[in-house]
């Protein structure tokens, strides 16, 4: 079965939303294609946060999601060492101050 990871992105403090995610979208977006074993990559870019009055709001500020599919766990693993992975991961550490990732299983709800 498929394997999904998402990131919750954090841009680094000397960098404003718009040139981390122009930097993100240009130039990063660009070196992910060429990371053997990803299947499908996606950037959720954040336009608005929306609050709710009866339920409080995490503390934490995200200027992106990365959204990134395998076709298994040891293909994730596979391409994450490569070559080509690892100056994707130099790339991010320019413009990404803080990150916390997840390993999913999908449960889809609505098709």
């Amino acid at each position: 079965p498929m394997i999904k990871r998402i990131s919750l992105l954090t841009r680094k403090p000397e960098l404003n939303h718009d040139e981390f995610v122009r930097h993100w979208l240009e130039i990063h977006g660009p070196l992910a294609r060429h990371v053997p074993g990803i299947r499908r990559y996606v950037q959720s870019h954040i336009k608005s946060e929306s609050v709710r009055a009866d339920i409080p709001a995490t503390d934490m500020e995200i200027d992106g999601i990365a959204e990134l599919w395998y076709d298994d766990a040891e293909a994730m693993e596979r391409s994450s060492a490569t070559p080509e992975a690892q100056a994707l991961y130099a790339d991010g550490a320019l413009i990404i101050g803080r990150i916390k990732t997840f390993v999913i299983e999908e449960k889809v709800i609505i098709e």
